[in-house]
């Protein structure tokens, strides 16, 4: 497809959209566009009841045990962060989590099929973890008490559930150690002082130092799984924020899924960069700066508002040579995670939100930059989309970039953002992303 029939405003405003990764087709009609971003107090809102250690759903802090055991936890000590890994059931509730990398209950890629399909086995120091876990009497009831639970959301009764013998049972725990499906859970369920149930602790309500650290964990976890699991090929990499976006709590957290293949879209991707290794310049950030939709920047990452996503996104890009953010240096991974909070902080705590990793796969010989979408969940695909392989999104790419720009000068002006340059003051030189250099 031409470079010039990505991107068609008609003459009655309609402005179409092809990604040009993708291939999604896209219109924003008007009249169906312009949706709010808005954060006022909503009309169901109820007064909370703050409680310390909180206690309103599996993942806060009173609540540990109702979670698989603790991966690492990442604390405060003496004024610094530190990540601490395997603790035992004894050692819960000695430190306050910042962030805790716990197993997702209900995998999406299980243990089983790593054994099955690969004959995967976990290694020594997994192994001892279990045992030494399973030996401790806490540790053990945790483990029995979390699989009784999870037994009976999948269907099983109480009587089929005791009549498993306990050592049987205890070998489904294996998932839970060894398995590549992991949470990174935040240690805040509301903000502090929260006065109303909406008053969530997002994203966007970290500091900067919080969400660098945030981020610096989460590429811990995946550096930990590369390390146990030689299959896995790529590591998905999400964040679902409120239930529109298909969070199963409204308490923040991430989620990595290991995975022995890279996608088609991925693959679609490398494809591109094959035959042009400046692709993702040419048809990302350059394309973005023609028709004025980058709106902030800073040394290490550059930001503008995506085409053709059926949902209204934005777009950050690393800057760096390498292509993937474990092989980034702390610099080049905070110039990412300045501008992705900055972005959360602008859409605000009540805006549901899919943020979601690229990168280049582990086993490919063709780099793409790491980068990161930001997809906001205000509409919902229904039958014209599926019919016809159209999607609506409600909101123009310039739209987006008019709604996102005031606030992000505000939040910098406040200081609660970093000093990212933002709309004019950013430098829009051609080629700014410089995966492609060896």
């Amino acid at each position: 497809m031409q470079h010039e029939n990505f991107y068609i405003t008609m003459q009655d405003g309609t402005v179409k959209q092809v990604n040009p990764f993708t291939g999604a087709e896209v219109w924003s009609v008007p009249g169906r566009s312009n949706k709010p971003i808005t954060n006022g107090v909503p009309t169901t809102s109820k007064k909370v009841d703050l409680h310390s250690p909180e206690d309103y759903c599996s993942f806060c802090a009173a609540r540990y045990f109702e979670t698989p055991p603790e991966k690492a936890r990442m604390i405060m000590q003496e004024g610094k962060y530190l990540s601490i890994k395997h603790l035992s059931a004894p050692e819960y509730f000695s430190s306050e989590a910042l962030f805790r990398r716990t197993p997702n209950l209900f995998e999406i890629v299980t243990l089983d099929y790593w054994k099955k399909n690969f004959d995967y086995r976990m290694n020594d120091e997994l192994l001892q973890w279990r045992d030494a876990y399973i030996k401790n009497g806490l540790g053990k009831n945790h483990l029995l008490n979390i699989l009784n639970y999870k037994l009976k959301q999948t269907g099983k009764t109480d009587d089929e559930i005791a009549a498993i013998p306990g050592d049987e049972k205890l070998q489904l725990a294996d998932a839970f150690f060894g398995g590549g499906h992991d949470l990174i859970i935040a240690g805040q369920h509301y903000i502090r002082d929260a006065e109303f149930d909406y008053q969530l602790f997002s994203s966007g309500e970290m500091t900067p130092e919080e969400h660098y650290h945030y981020f610096t964990f989460t590429i811990e976890a995946m550096r930990d799984i590369i390390a146990n699991n030689r299959y896995v090929r790529y590591i998905s990499v999400f964040q679902n924020w409120l239930r529109p976006a298909g969070a199963s709590f409204d308490h923040l957290h991430k989620q990595l899924v290991a995975l022995d293949e890279w996608g088609s879209s991925l693959q679609h991707q490398t494809k591109m960069v094959r035959e042009d290794p400046n692709v993702f310049n040419e048809f990302g950030v350059n394309f973005a700066a023609h028709h004025n939709l980058v709106f902030a920047e800073n040394e290490f990452a550059i930001a503008f508002i995506g085409i053709g996503h059926r949902f209204p996104t934005i777009e950050v890009y690393s800057r760096s040579v390498a292509g993937n953010p474990f092989d980034q240096t702390p610099e080049e991974v905070r110039g990412v995670s300045d501008l992705v909070h900055s972005i959360h902080a602008a859409l605000g705590s009540q805006v549901s939100c899919n943020e979601e990793w690229y990168y280049t796969p582990f086993d490919s010989i063709y780099k793409m930059p790491w980068h990161v979408l930001i997809k906001l969940r205000v509409n919902i695909p229904a039958g014209f989309e599926g019919g016809t392989g159209i999607y609506l999104n409600p909101m123009t790419p310039p739209e987006l970039r008019d709604k996102i720009v005031p606030r992000m000068y505000k939040l910098r002006d406040e200081g609660k953002v970093s000093g990212n340059r933002v709309a004019e003051e950013c430098s829009v030189v051609p080629n700014p992303l410089k995966y492609y250099l060896r």
